[in-house]
């Protein structure tokens, strides 16, 4: 179990733990930090550069030997100047244009010859054509008064949400968040500002009904009045995330006017106490495609009485407004060359950007990416292995540096790939028996083959290592759902190219996004076939690319009207439909052989 070494880049305060030698071009993608390589990061185009130091370095040349503060440009940023990036130490940058302001008015109070409405007076003296939400003109009259006839109006294109003094440092929040099905994101950011003040995360509690949404699906086809209880779990997440933002940034929650949600069609459906059994049958309908807009407190969400809630629209039955807000944060619609983005989670949303057109489409993944259907399987929490290694002995990396208690996805990922590539498992995904295994397999690594019934199965973590005397292991059944995720996001992929008419020497990059994404080795998603066999360097993490596009829908109208541009645009395409995905899905169950393990670093993509 090796130590690893902290990268801290600044101006974000984003941190990242790596192994020594790694690239730190590779490390700022873990923090979701993406440069620009335009040459592939072969070092001639001088477009990565950061600061260490004094010293200028390249970031797709530099290897990490130690603990290094970095500091990047922002011309060194993959992504221009529009998009809207906040600083986890709450400094605001390229903020434009919100939706939701603060408007400064002074009234006349009425009199005798003037009886003219208090909102009437109020909307004329911001802009007029606005409504307002009943909450919002209960408290109107005594507003308005109490603060002489002048304050400070929050308003939306379209209604008045609050008012506030004149004087005062009343905060003006919004929170956007990312809804997936197994966890919640949420990130507190001041509106006026754009300063993000405070990130909160928690388990979706919906996962009590289910850990996928086909499950969730099947809970409201079966069960009388699940619509309003599968409504009110996400509802309670939410509002434990929204009660744990305030509480880190010391404010009060009635301070928060809009949240931001972008979530799969059937999360978003459910938030919205809309029936999703349409999405568990043919033709898979959703309940709404447009954005959709209401009181913040007519789900039962607690915050400012006037506050609204933005869903982001859906394009399909399976690509919902995550996936949308993952096209606003990495702004497919200006990428040049064929760009494939990659939102890799419990579902597996692809989008292919080429052209100047769009293709979309959802693969049932399962959550074995997220430890979930594996017999050891954890989140990525500490005790859990998250990187192995495989040479002549067995090197793990845990989180924590704690005595191991089982393996994350991205363990899960690496043993099948590092035991393919040694020979331990075969292309079908069958653990050779130990006469069958190459020369070159160490005899420490034969060791760790451990018979399971008819199986076999291989000990990563020995008895004596891990917590509370268990031995983790990778089964054999383990490897078959990692065929099964793997195996569908690959056969979307391929089902889009054929689409396009492209192949994957044509994509000019691949953008990987979700928890998962962001974590994960390119070369050994490319060794286990979850990715096509391109240059790691046309591979890059963008994080969580759902919560950005959120942020970027709350400090940005040009950005929320993207949104609605680009699923308008983009053509769905339903695999369940597709008379090619099965075979195309049973060829992908097939792992690659050993010349996946080559480097592609000389193919050259359009």
């Amino acid at each position: 179990m090796n130590g690893e070494l902290q990268v801290l880049f600044q101006p974000s305060g984003r941190r990242v733990f790596v192994l020594p030698g790694t690239l730190l071009l590779e490390a700022a993608e873990l923090a979701g930090i993406l440069l620009q390589t335009p040459c592939g990061g072969k070092g001639t185009c001088g477009k990565c550069l950061v600061l260490i130091g004094d010293v200028e370095v390249l970031a797709c040349s530099y290897r990490v030997e130690r603990d290094v503060v970095v500091d990047v440009p922002d011309a060194s940023l993959f992504v221009g100047g529009q998009q809207i990036l906040v600083t986890d130490g709450g400094r605001a940058v390229g903020v434009v244009d919100p939706p939701l302001q603060v408007v400064p008015f002074k009234l006349q109070a009425p009199t005798q010859e003037d009886v003219v409405a208090d909102f009437t007076r109020l909307s004329s003296a911001v802009g007029g054509g606005r409504s307002c939400r009943l909450a919002v003109l209960q408290q109107l009259p005594h507003a308005i008064r109490r603060f002489g006839w002048s304050g400070r109006a929050v308003v939306t294109q379209d209604r008045i949400l609050g008012i506030l003094a004149s004087e005062g440092d009343i905060a003006v929040l919004g929170v956007a968040v990312d809804i997936g099905t197994t966890t919640v994101v949420g990130t507190l950011i001041d509106l006026v500002t754009g300063a993000e003040l405070a990130v909160a995360s928690r388990m979706n509690d919906q996962i009590q009904c289910g850990d996928d949404v086909i499950a969730r699906i099947h809970c409201v086809r079966e069960e009388a009045g699940a619509v309003h209880r599968l409504q009110g779990l996400l509802v309670k997440t939410l509002q434990k995330i929204v009660d744990d933002l305030a509480l880190q940034a010391g404010a009060d929650r009635a301070s928060i006017y809009e949240v931001a949600v972008a979530g799969n069609a059937t999360m978003q459906q459910l938030l919205l106490g809309l029936d999703c059994s349409a999405l568990g049958e043919v033709p898979f309908t959703q309940a709404f495609s447009d954005a959709m807009t209401c009181a913040a407190r007519e789900i039962g969400l607690q915050v400012h009485p006037g506050g609204e809630m933005y869903v982001f629209p859906q394009i399909g039955s399976f690509v919902g407004g995550d996936t949308v807000a993952g096209m606003v944060a990495t702004q497919l619609d200006q990428q040049d060359g064929a760009v494939l983005f990659v939102d890799i989670g419990t579902n597996g949303e692809i989008v292919l950007a080429h052209g100047g057109k769009m293709l979309v489409t959802s693969t049932a993944a399962g959550p074995a990416f997220e430890g979930a259907r594996i017999r050891q399987g954890m989140r990525a929490v500490p005790g859990a292995i998250e990187k192995v290694l495989i040479g002549d002995a067995v090197t793990l990396n845990i989180i924590g540096d704690l005595a191991p208690s089982g393996l994350c996805g991205t363990a899960l990922l690496d043993a099948v790939a590092e035991l393919l590539r040694v020979g331990v498992l075969d292309e079908t995904g069958r653990f050779r028996d130990p006469e069958e295994l190459p020369e070159t397999v160490s005899a420490a690594v034969r060791a760790r083959m451990q018979r399971d019934g008819d199986d076999w199965c291989f000990v990563l973590a020995p008895a004596d290592m891990a917590a509370q005397g268990q031995a983790v292991c990778l089964w054999q059944r383990d490897v078959r759902e990692l065929q099964l995720a793997s195996g569908a996001i690959r056969a979307g992929i391929t089902i889009l190219l054929q689409r396009a008419g492209l192949t994957a020497d044509d994509l000019s990059c691949v953008l990987l996004a979700g928890a998962f994404g962001n974590y994960i080795r390119r070369h050994q998603a490319r060794r286990v076939g979850l990715l096509p066999a391109i240059a790691e360097e046309h591979i890059h993490f963008v994080g969580n690319a759902a919560s950005l596009g959120a942020k970027m829908v709350l400090l940005s109208q040009v950005e929320r009207d993207r949104a609605a541009t680009l699923a308008a645009s983009a053509t769905h395409v339903d695999l369940s439909m597709d008379a090619e995905f099965q075979f195309e899905f049973g060829m992908a169950m097939m792992f690659p052989g050993p010349e996946a393990d080559g480097d592609f670093s000389g193919v050259m993509h359009g």
